[in-house]
């Protein structure tokens, strides 16, 4: 992946306008909207010090659905136009975000063995850089912490695989991220599913 042009600098409000435009604010989603959901997972990774790529993915991170979302906002073939705007890097992100087939990589985490990504969207397989991961579980975090403040019964639902998720990640997950799940997710950690 390339590095975004003028990542720093991104007009984060031209991004929201962009999301308000493709309908992102009449979306319901836990804790209000969809917008608003995607800045709260774009400000958790800022608060966490994640670089300027992960946070504008962090604030796409549904455009294309995802395994657990599966309204779109942008069609796969509109790719180009999400990457104008945020940059290559931070598109390449969302695109991996969503294609992420959860099911086959979530359980992989935490093992002795090379993580082995499944696209969703296409079936293929490949390995993720350490860099790339790390982006991934991420986003992974601040999205489903989101939710879990947000959605009670969500909570009560999943907190107890969330945790062990996170658990199994840590090495993929900054301090402030592993605080955050911690934090949020003690409560079900001895919890069975």
């Amino acid at each position: 992946m390339t590095t975004s042009r003028n990542a720093p600098d991104l007009p984060w409000t031209r991004v929201q306008e962009f999301l308000r435009d493709l309908g992102a604010d009449r979306i319901p989603h836990p804790g209000g909207t969809l917008l608003a959901h995607l800045g709260r997972v774009a400000h958790a990774l800022a608060e966490w010090g994640a670089d300027p790529d992960v946070q504008a993915a962090g604030l796409t991170h549904a455009a294309y659905g995802t395994d657990g979302f599966d309204e779109s906002l942008l069609g796969l073939d509109e790719r180009a136009r999400l990457a104008e705007l945020i940059g290559e890097r931070a598109e390449a992100l969302v695109y991996l975000y969503a294609a992420c087939d959860r099911s086959a990589v979530y359980p992989q985490l935490g093992r002795d063995q090379p993580l082995v990504f499944r696209d969703r969207f296409t079936g293929a397989e490949h390995s993720l850089t350490d860099d790339t991961l790390r982006a991934l579980m991420a986003i992974t975090a601040a999205n489903e912490l989101d939710l879990v403040r947000h959605n009670q019964d969500l909570a009560q639902r999943y907190g107890p695989s969330l945790a062990r998720l996170f658990s199994r990640s840590n090495p993929w997950l900054s301090a402030p991220a592993r605080d955050a799940c911690t934090r949020m997710l003690g409560p079900y950690a001895d919890v069975e599913a």
